[in-house]
């Protein structure tokens, strides 16, 4: 009787490594129809919700590259640790911290304060970021402790720290004891691209750390180091490289763009600090950077793929019915089903057919 079993390949598939986040797409297409059939809707209004209303007019696509901007340049940040085998998994508390510091600043500018108060938002969200990077930095460097836990507890730490300053010291006296600052003024507001539209000069400099991190890790000495440092610290010791400065280099670098982000965020689309601050950007930007396989333009195009996740999850709960969490099963599905066409990249199916021979000798 014929079987079949995984046998691994010589060599890494380089057509797998292109075909398997495509096909992973496709699955959760399929998948996500399947769902809404079990759901009792209508599976093609679904797939339009997610697919077709994010792209339908200028101004969805504006919204779409806004909710792309900060999914793309915490990857790009989270792309320097996977690539140096440092786990941050915290860029969600890095990127609320970024958006405390931002806010800080912002609620300093008064009438008389000049556009440079924007230059020092963002300033402040970069240092915010680095600075809580840095605390899962330090534990590593010196007391050997686990970066996954570390980084992901300090998340709800952040959360915690936001909440006390948006219910505490920086609640707005005239918000209606709404748990959130007052408005920011105006100057602070990051520069819009267009007119008509919510699409922030954040959208260029995600574009162009894209370019930079493509210079850095594949056009760079240090960049080169920077991997080797953090894949291999016995080599990297004998070329000269430091695993040590690796391990700083990446999650100053990731918790810089994580807290970028929260800057451009709080002093863009929304304006003020609230406890709303944390969407999940951090996380989903995770996924971003594995299905984007850690490369700048994989990253681009799959960061844009996310935030058609976003909108149709919000589209879905107001024309459809569907929870809030159906953005989370369609992040979750696309995740897993690369991770299982990633197999693929490793390894073949093998066709077994008994011996005859031995069989007949039998």
């Amino acid at each position: 009787m014929t079987s079949v079993q995984l046998v691994p390949r010589a060599r890494p598939s380089r057509f797998w490594s292109y075909a398997s986040p495509l096909l992973a797409l496709a699955l959760t297409v399929l998948i996500g129809v399947l769902l809404f059939i079990l759901l009792g809707k209508d599976p093609l209004q679904g797939l339009n919700v997610f697919f077709v209303e994010p792209v339908k007019n200028a101004y969805a696509i504006g919204e779409l590259l806004l909710k792309a901007t900060p999914l793309l340049i915490i990857a790009l940040g989270l792309a320097v640790c996977f690539r140096s085998n440092v786990w941050n998994i915290g860029a969600e508390g890095q990127f609320i911290i970024g958006a405390v510091a931002a806010g800080g600043v912002a609620l300093m500018a008064d009438a008389q304060t000049g556009r440079w108060i924007v230059l020092a938002v963002l300033l402040a969200g970069v240092l915010g970021g680095m600075a809580w990077a840095g605390i899962v930095a330090l534990l590593r460097d010196r007391f050997h402790a686990n970066e996954i836990l570390v980084s992901l507890m300090l998340v709800y730490v952040a959360e915690q720290v936001l909440g006390y300053l948006v219910y505490g010291p920086w609640k707005d006296p005239q918000g209606y004891n709404f748990p959130q600052t007052r408005m920011f003024d105006a100057v602070t507001e990051i520069p819009r691209l267009m007119d008509g539209s919510r699409v922030s000069a954040g959208l260029l400099i995600a574009l162009i750390g894209a370019g930079l991190l493509w210079v850095f890790l594949f056009r760079m000495l240090p960049g080169f180091a920077q991997q080797v440092g953090g894949l291999a610290p016995a080599a990297a010791r004998f070329s000269g490289f430091s695993s040590r400065r690796a391990l700083w280099t990446a999650l100053l670098i990731s918790g810089g763009a994580a807290g970028l982000a929260g800057a451009l965020e709080v002093a863009g689309p929304l304006g003020q600090l609230t406890p709303h601050v944390p969407a999940g950007y951090g996380f989903a930007a995770i996924i971003v950077a594995f299905v984007g396989r850690l490369h700048p333009v994989g990253m681009v195009l799959s960061a844009i793929l996310m935030s058609m996740f976003y909108i149709g999850g919000e589209l879905a709960q107001s024309r459809l019915g569907l929870p809030k969490s159906i953005t989370g099963v369609f992040q979750g599905l696309l995740l897993f089903t690369m991770l299982a066409c990633d197999t693929w990249i490793h390894y073949r199916l093998q066709w077994l057919r008994p011996n005859r021979a031995a069989k007949g000798g039998a």
